[in-house]
């Protein structure tokens, strides 16, 4: 603490509202001692072997840091490739299951003409059968026909 001597104290302003001081400190004297003594912190004396440890022991924990960080990206590089592996087994197995289901519908579609043309087939056959009999019972009858009408 100061002594009552260093410190000056000017009135400045005394108001309804309040006070104002100015309060002024001494300098201390060049020789006077503080309470806490400002000396700075004893170091312990550091062997070159010791700076050398630490030395040792601070690129030990760099190495084991970048052994670390190469581990986690190798890792994360692995995991890449596993993703784009599946992704591609994935999309392979759809772009085949897309061409069996295309190739399917193709498949049933050519059955279904080829079943629809036999049947058009079979059809026509009727149709020309009973046009050939309509001509057989026309010829037929034709000659007939002439002979009724003339014996009329």
């Amino acid at each position: 603490m100061a002594a009552a001597e260093d410190i000056q104290v000017k009135e400045l302003d005394k108001r309804a509202s309040g006070q104002a001081f100015e309060v002024i400190l001494a300098t201390p004297a060049p020789d006077a001692k503080g309470e806490f003594p400002l000396s700075p912190p004893k170091k312990k004396d550091v062997s070159l072997e010791e700076i050398q440890r630490k030395l040792d022991a601070a690129e030990e924990r760099r190495k084991n840091h970048e052994a670390e960080v190469l581990k986690h990206l190798a890792e994360k590089r692995e995991h890449e490739k596993e993703v784009q592996q599946k992704a591609m087994e994935e999309n392979n197995n759809f772009s085949k299951m897309a061409e069996e289901k295309l190739n399917q519908k193709m498949e049933a579609n050519k059955e279904n003409r080829t079943a629809i043309m036999a049947a058009m087939n079979e059809k026509f056959k009727e149709k020309d059968k009973k046009l050939e009999e309509v001509r057989k019972n026309k010829e037929t009858k034709d000659p007939n026909s002439e002979e009724g009408t003339s014996e009329n």
